[in-house]
């Protein structure tokens, strides 16, 4: 790393903690983090480009920092250990496939591209999902069911 770039990373570093704390509460209340929450963060206040953005948002993924979080999940049964290993392949191919796209794509496309998918997902969230509300004890006892075949 350059001295350039180890000075601005000095300089953002109680930004870097924000975020990180941020990114933190919110994947551990919602289930999300990186994309939605790291990744503008990085663009916006420390001034990364998307690319930057999104390949550290990735690298955060590699060490288990959602472990503690995801423990209290499972705990309480609302983790599904075979769905994970079968998203966590997904995941891999996947972020390998999509990390080629983006690195031959110009920054401003890339920038739309993430932020068309954002606003989708916002739109199916805030209007489109009808689905009535599940009671919590619905939700554990479907949990229950899927750690005690």
């Amino acid at each position: 790393m350059d001295n350039n770039k180890k000075n601005r990373m000095e300089q953002h570093l109680i930004t870097l903690i924000i975020i990180g704390v941020s990114a933190g509460i919110l994947g551990g209340m919602v289930g999300v983090g990186g994309g939605i929450i790291i990744v503008p963060a990085l663009v916006y206040f420390v001034g990364f480009s998307q690319l930057n953005a999104q390949g550290t948002s990735l690298a955060l993924l590699v060490l288990p920092v959602g472990i503690l979080g995801a423990f209290q999940y499972y705990q309480q049964g609302h983790v599904d250990l075979r769905v994970v290993l079968i998203l966590a392949l997904g995941f891999v191919v996947g972020s390998l496939i999509g990390s080629k796209i983006s690195l031959h794509m110009p920054q401003e496309i890339l920038k739309k591209v993430f932020a068309v998918f954002m606003i989708l997902i916002a739109v199916k969230m805030l209007f489109l999902d009808k689905k009535g509300k599940q009671s919590n004890t619905d939700d554990q006892q479907k949990a229950a069911a899927v750690h005690h075949p």
